[in-house]
Parts: C-alpha cells; sequence; structure tokens
C-alpha cells in the first residue's frame, strides 16, 4: 500500500498548495524555517550538479529559488521536495519540455489540474509501456539465462536451438 502525502508547490501567487500528484519525497535534513540550503549542500543532499541546479532554474523549472543579500541561492525544503518530484519525472523519460510545462502548470494554480492530469496521465501510460517492453526482455534474458546455465549438462551433439 503505497501513502501519499500533500507536497506544497509554490504556484504564480507564490502561496504554497498542496500538489497530491507528487509521492512521498525524502525527508529535509533540516526543520521549515531553518531550511536554508546553499548549492553545494543541495548538490550533496540531491546528487544534482550545480551546473543542473543553476539550468532548472535558467529554463524555468525552478524559476522561484530565493536569493541571499549577497546573490547567493538559498533552497528550501520545498526546492529539495520539487526536485525530488523532478527527479521522478526524469526516470519516467518525459521529455525536459514536458518537464518546464508541468512547472509552469503548476504555478498556474488550480485551474490547471485537468492539464496537469493529462500530462502525467500520459507520461504513465508512457512508463507502463515501458514496463511491459522491459519484462518482455527480462523474460528473453532469463530463457537465455536459463539455457546457457544448462549448456554444461546438455548431452554432446545436440545443437544449440537458441541465438
Amino acid at each position: 500500500m503505497t501513502q501519499n502525502t500533500a507536497v506544497a508547490i509554490e504556484t504564480a501567487d507564490d502561496s504554497a498548495r498542496p500538489d497530491v500528484c507528487s509521492a512521498d519525497p525524502r525527508r529535509p535534513p533540516r526543520p521549515d524555517g531553518q531550511d536554508r540550503y546553499t548549492i553545494s549542500e543541495v548538490v550533496a543532499f540531491t546528487g544534482l550538479t550545480a551546473h543542473t541546479l543553476r539550468w532548472y532554474e535558467r529554463i524555468g523549472l525552478m524559476p522561484h529559488v530565493d536569493r541571499s543579500h549577497t546573490g547567493q541561492r538559498r533552497y528550501t525544503n520545498r526546492d529539495l521536495e520539487w526536485l525530488d518530484l523532478v527527479g521522478k519525472l526524469r526516470l519516467t523519460g518525459m521529455p525536459v519540455a514536458g518537464m518546464v510545462r508541468y512547472a509552469e502548470l503548476v504555478r498556474g494554480g488550480e485551474e490547471t489540474y485537468g492539464e496537469r492530469f493529462e500530462l502525467l496521465a500520459a507520461t504513465r501510460r508512457d512508463v507502463l509501456e515501458r514496463m511491459a517492453q522491459l519484462q518482455d526482455t527480462l523474460a528473453v534474458l532469463d530463457f537465455k539465462i536459463g539455457f546457457y546455465a544448462d549448456a554444461g549438462r546438455r548431452p554432446e551433439g545436440e545443437p544449440d536451438r537458441t541465438r
């Protein structure tokens, strides 16, 4: 049984709204209110590179990153939750343009729920299709592995009927 919780995502009016489309994120290292992370801390926590984080900001995947008085990026737990969701979307094979579109829709507020639903539902269908293809591929590999495991026990002179 999978448990989902609402994750706060920044919208166009700069308020937090729950995004029930995201799964439970990893637990952030600091409590809310003490959750100001430098780019190097986010790199260490997420495994993303600083270049990727800056690129996400440039293309509109993370346009809401706060800055310190000296201009340094300051990420929050909400940003880490968003990056977790973006990572999951990447794993689905969703194109970057689709992820940017989803981010735009999230910032668009509740009136974009229908479009978000369609985008995520299409992505889910793609994932299920790829999973079926991978299951078929796994079955072929299992057959081949079984054949080669038994190859030493095959009677001499029996032809190899696999490729």
